[in-house]
């Protein structure tokens, strides 16, 4: 009876433990305001014209009516629509734009615990579980995520990397429609919600998709289950990530990122250990990351002393951080220097993502070598001790507090680098348009009859040949009509550089700026709706069937 107590309150203990470390990262995000952070006040603004979007009926949103000072901009079909989202969901049940963008960054804290402790259970103890969980969700680097950086996406992903393993581990040990449904929407959800994360993790998607097929007795039907979840993740994210790969041609990403990383390597120093600093953050990787790292060869060799398959994968663990390592410093400068598509990354400490994860299920990998009636006692003084180390990390510098007006009007900036500004505009615009439809040369008059984020209609009267200027900054999509009949749109006027100029002679107009789907954006929004509509017509059907 006395053990039976015992048990009980140890299970007790655990779940006390288990809600305590979910709700301590978050709670800073309950005090009113926004979290003062690089990025925070330009996500806000992301999602309110993610909004308007949907609330007119644009279900992907790609245009950002309201940026660049009211000329518009194409941020948002580069930017990873996951976390807008989900923030316009809560936005749309009541919240304001700040608490909904609060709501998301909170979700990625909370449900990144939850399921990275969900996949390791599934061949992990609770207690290393719960340890490796921990870990990674309290490594610095989610820290600078949270309070410093402020990135609502890559903040997110974290929550979706374990859930897609937790599902293509649930089809190797059952083939089940529903494991790999599951694991196409996570691994799109991925995708969905920081597209360069997304690129990061998925090499060791696939290394555990393989390594799931070579412990298999299955191979075969589990080899065309994986490939099916692949495909589908990527087919289902396809209306994101076809467009923003493809169209960036069009933009200035290329120049804006090129050579930005040099002068931005980590030290091994600073890897190992850096003040915390709001303002040059810390890229240390952690204590314990540190130790489950420097420890990890023991477990490969347990691994082949016992004549198990385990080691296989510790050794990818190790492989991947080591590598991650390696191009955060200056000796990988040759790589970046050659390879545009790193350099795309801007930044080589973005690279502390893959250490985050693995250092976790490392982590998680050697706690369990521990006798079982010391592991919870363990790993609670090992989070003690983090926790205690890791206290300031637990709140921003101070909080922005603004009138929701001003994340909803017009916003003076782009909300990025300038990597999404089309090559023939400037930069950054530097002044509000006198008007939103202005007569250069000639005479005309112009009343507004409408304006949404993607649809501008005007009642012209024209005396005189006139030019004008639709003050919307141009790109490939953007079609003007003049009483429904195309006009010949001129973006490269050097003294309107980027803004969409035309001519039209004498005569009443009723005058048409419209921003709609190319042809490759609309074929990449049939695939992901095709594919969509498999997924989750299939379920549907298995389920009325059953």
């Amino acid at each position: 009876m006395l053990q039976g107590l015992n048990k009980m309150k140890m299970k007790y203990l655990f779940w006390a433990v288990f809600i305590v470390l979910l709700i301590l990262p978050v709670i800073s995000l309950l005090h009113p305001g926004l979290p003062w952070t690089d990025d925070g006040q330009d996500h806000v603004v992301r999602i309110a014209n993610f909004y308007i979007n949907l609330t007119q009926g644009n279900i992907i949103p790609r245009w950002g009516p309201n940026l660049n000072w009211g000329y518009g901009h194409p941020v948002l079909e580069f930017l990873y629509p996951l976390p807008s989202y989900i923030a316009s969901f809560f936005h749309f049940v009541g919240f304001s734009f700040v608490d909904s963008t609060k709501i998301v960054f909170g979700l990625g804290m909370v449900f990144s615990f939850i399921l990275m402790y969900l996949w390791l259970s599934q061949f992990s103890s609770k207690y290393a579980s719960l340890f490796g969980a921990f870990l990674y969700t309290y490594a610095p680097y989610r820290f600078i995520d949270l309070y410093v950086r402020g990135d609502i996406g890559e903040n997110l992903a974290f929550a979706f990397m374990p859930l897609a393993l937790f599902f293509i581990y649930k089809l190797y040990k059952k083939a089940d429609y529903k494991y790999l449904a599951g694991g196409s929407l996570s691994l799109a959800f991925l995708i969905l919600a920081h597209n360069a994360i997304a690129l990061i993790y998925v090499p060791f998607i696939l290394f555990y998709s393989i390594y799931m097929v070579y412990l298999s007795k299955e191979r075969k039907q589990l080899i065309i289950n994986l490939l099916l979840l692949i495909i589908g993740g990527f087919t289902v994210s396809a209306f994101f990530w076809v467009p923003g790969l493809l169209e960036g041609k069009y933009t200035l990403r290329n120049i804006v990122t090129k050579n930005i990383y040099i002068g931005r390597f980590a030290t091994l120093s600073g890897l190992i250990y850096g003040p915390w600093d709001y303002d040059q953050f810390t890229l240390q990787l952690g204590i314990f990351q540190w130790l489950a790292l420097i420890f990890s060869p023991y477990l490969i060799w347990k691994s082949i002393k016992l004549k198990n398959k385990n080691w296989l994968l510790v050794l990818s663990l190790i492989i991947y951080t080591l590598g991650a390592i390696f191009i955060m410093l200056q000796v990988s400068n040759f790589l970046w220097a050659k390879m545009m598509i790193l350099q795309n990354f801007q930044f080589p400490w973005r690279f502390l993502a893959i250490t985050v994860f693995s250092t976790a299920v490392l982590g998680a990998f050697l706690m369990d070598e521990f006798p079982k009636k010391y592991i919870f006692y363990l790993s609670l003084i090992f989070i003690l001790i983090v926790v205690f180390v890791s206290r300031d990390y637990f709140a921003p510098k101070g909080y922005l507090i603004k009138p929701e007006s001003f994340y909803t009007g017009i916003y003076n900036g782009t909300t990025d680098t300038g990597e999404s500004s089309p090559v023939w505009s400037v930069r950054f615009m530097e002044h509000r348009p006198k008007n939103h439809l202005q007569v250069l040369d000639g005479k005309a008059t112009v009343k507004e009859v409408k304006r949404l984020a993607v649809e501008h209609v005007y009642e012209v009267t024209v005396t005189k040949n006139t030019y004008f200027a639709e003050n919307t900054l141009y790109f490939p999509g953007w079609t003007i009509t003049a009483n429904g009949v195309p006009v010949n749109i001129q973006f490269q006027n050097m003294q309107y550089r980027g803004i969409m100029t035309f001519h039209l002679s004498p005569g009443n107009y009723i005058v048409q700026a419209k921003y709609g789907e190319t042809r490759l954006r609309f074929i990449s929004d049939i695939i992901s709706a095709v594919s969509l509509i498999f997924l989750l017509g299939f379920a549907a059907f298995r389920f009325v069937k059953r």
